[in-house]
């Protein structure tokens, strides 16, 4: 017996000890990581960047830091980080070119607007971009082209068929489960309700649609046609006669693309380029490895960019989603507190807030108006709107001192609603739910799960939407320095492309986010600056065990299930943590 207890504790001791040292190998193992991701990168001479298009990309990278056990230091592209690494490579003699691999890659219009605008900079130094594919999307298309090559694998396929916007209405479903939902909006155009209350597009929502559709498209068939040599009636032509089924060798005679290659032999094209032997490696840097070459350090005063993309909530949603299934928000109370900061920050000299949202919260809108109202009267402010700052997040930027979008932006929507859910229909008939009540006042029960709210009730509601619709529209005709009456003529939730908003004057300029900056240089009456992004990116232990908890894998998993019905569904999900009245875009803008 006394040999058994004695094995049985040294078999304890030696699994303890065993852990131990496990535990300290992984620690050394995720130092050494880190270490390896910060350390300075050196690019060889006669080197390629390698530009992906695969993933979602956002306004920023949002590591998985699983990922670095796989290798992968940057696991989803980011516009900030592609933005500057093509920007590196443009100024480092040694990168002589951009090899361009297509794959499935998803990003909003405007974000790959100002990609191709790098990408076409990048270009003007004399350098040489070459592009392939075994498959082109119509986006990736729309960037690939701006390459000297554009290759196709023999078994290809380039999809180009124009755009089309599908909106969903799930008014009869949710009625199939006895809810309804109670809208008070204000704005002819604010449809974002319609998918609730409705079976097909309004005339004002189709209107609009239409429009920013049509723009959309016109932009994209422009910039190919320039790059591609071809007429705009060509490539309209080509969508109307589906082309994306066209034989690969009529894609090259209509000078779609440049050749049929498979993966090796566009890599002899590349040594051609680099004038090296055929049993030559290429050097290849990739955009994660861009992050760490040195940049040339620049003097002068600091200009912070600061980053605000997703839903506009007042506080951040249970599960960390959204209601476009998108895992960052503009969370208002976080916004203000960091703008204070740089407000107070003595060497920040100018503020650029990139906004990329359709929305949310009227009230977080409101606070980070007033925020932004404090913060010009200390330095200059100025917005740069990437794919969407409509809605909220146009009633956020309207303040700043100068507004910088993308042509193909789309902004505006000016108005507010209200949804409330009626479940009353599912608890008491579906399931046979019975309720009783005691209350102390005529309106006591409002907003219960017995019953829908009265004529009475809504009329309240009417009058408070109606009260921040005006809220609203002040709010923007103080900031952009209009009368109320002219903000009402573009106002009822209208959408607009950047190109449109700018001949009304709700936005300034047309450009990306280095417009932004040299408007926010020249505000700040700086000759030499430098930028710092803000605000500060999670460190790797709070990603590992905001990871470890699996919302975002189980988000995931959902979005494959549901395919084009996720997002729908989950705004249902989060409805009751949102705030009652919104400023935003229609909850899933599905364009295809």
């Amino acid at each position: 017996m006394k040999d058994f207890f004695k094995y049985a504790l040294a078999t304890v001791v030696g699994i303890f000890m065993f852990f131990i040292v496990l535990l300290a190998f992984g620690a050394m193992s995720i130092v050494g990581m880190i270490a390896s991701g910060e350390s300075v990168k050196n690019v060889d001479e006669n080197s390629v960047m390698v530009l992906k298009l695969s993933g979602t990309m956002s306004e920023r990278s949002e590591e998985n830091p699983w990922d670095k056990f796989g290798g992968d230091m940057l696991s989803t592209p980011g516009l900030q980080e592609t933005l500057s690494a093509i920007h590196k490579a443009k100024a480092n003699e040694d990168i002589k070119g951009i090899y361009i691999e297509a794959g499935a890659f998803g990003a909003d219009f405007a974000t790959m607007q100002e990609l191709r605008g790098a990408l076409e900079d990048f270009k003007q130094s004399g350098k040489w971009i070459i592009a392939y594919g075994d498959v082109y999307s119509q986006g990736t298309y729309y960037l690939s082209s701006v390459a000297d090559k554009v290759y196709l694998n023999p078994l290809g396929q380039v999809d180009w068929h124009g755009l089309c916007a599908e909106p969903m209405f799930v008014k009869d479903l949710l009625a199939k489960f006895g809810v309804k939902m109670q809208v008070v909006k204000v704005g002819k155009y604010k449809s974002a309700t319609e998918m609730f209350t409705e079976e097909k597009m309004s005339d004002a929502n189709r209107e609009q649609v239409q429009a920013y559709i049509g723009g959309l498209w016109k932009n994209m068939c422009e910039a190919v046609a320039k790059s591609r040599k071809l007429t705009v009636a060509q490539l309209n032509e080509y969508a109307d006669n589906m082309a994306t089924f066209d034989d690969q060798q009529t894609l090259v005679k209509k000078k779609m693309i440049d050749g049929l290659l498979y993966t090796e032999q566009v890599k002899s094209e590349v040594k051609k380029l680099l004038k090296i032997d055929a049993d030559e490696p290429i050097s290849q840097v990739s955009v994660a490895d861009m992050q760490n070459v040195k940049e040339e350090k620049k003097d002068g005063e600091e200009i912070a960019v600061y980053y605000a993309y997703g839903d506009i909530v007042s506080t951040p949603l249970e599960g960390g989603g959204g209601l476009f299934g998108n895992s960052h928000m503009i969370v208002g109370n976080e916004v203000c507190k960091d703008l204070e900061s740089l407000m107070n920050d003595d060497d920040v000299k100018a503020v650029v807030i990139r906004v990329n949202s359709g929305g949310g919260s009227a009230y977080a809108s409101e606070q980070m108006w007033h925020q932004i109202e404090l913060l010009k009267k200390k330095k200059p402010v100025v917005v740069s709107m990437g794919g969407m700052a409509a809605s909220g997040g146009y009633y956020m930027s309207c303040n700043a001192n100068w507004i910088v979008a993308e042509p193909t932006t789309l902004t505006g929507s000016i108005g507010i609603f209200g949804i409330i859910p009626d479940r009353s229909q599912l608890l008491t008939q579906k399931l046979g739910i019975k309720f009783d009540q005691v209350k102390t006042n005529r309106h006591s029960d409002m907003g219960t799960s017995a019953r829908p709210m009265n004529e009475e009730e809504m009329a309240y509601l009417n009058t408070y939407i109606a009260r921040g619709y005006s809220l609203f529209r002040q709010r923007v005709a103080d900031g952009r320095k209009m009368s109320v009456a002219q903000v009402e003529e573009l106002a009822q939730g209208h959408v607009f492309l950047g190109q449109d908003a700018i001949k009304l004057k709700l936005v300034d300029e047309l450009g990306g986010i280095d417009k932004a900056i040299a408007k926010a240089a020249k505000l700040a009456k700086l000759d030499s600056y430098y930028t710092s992004s803000y605000p500060g990116k999670a460190s790797f232990l709070d990603r590992l065990l905001e990871n470890a908890q699996g919302g975002n894998y189980l988000d995931e998993q959902l979005r494959l299930t549901l395919g084009a019905y996720y997002e729908p569904f989950m705004m249902l999900r989060y409805i009751n943590q949102t705030d009652a009245v919104q400023a935003r875009l229609p909850f899933y803008l599905n364009v295809r």
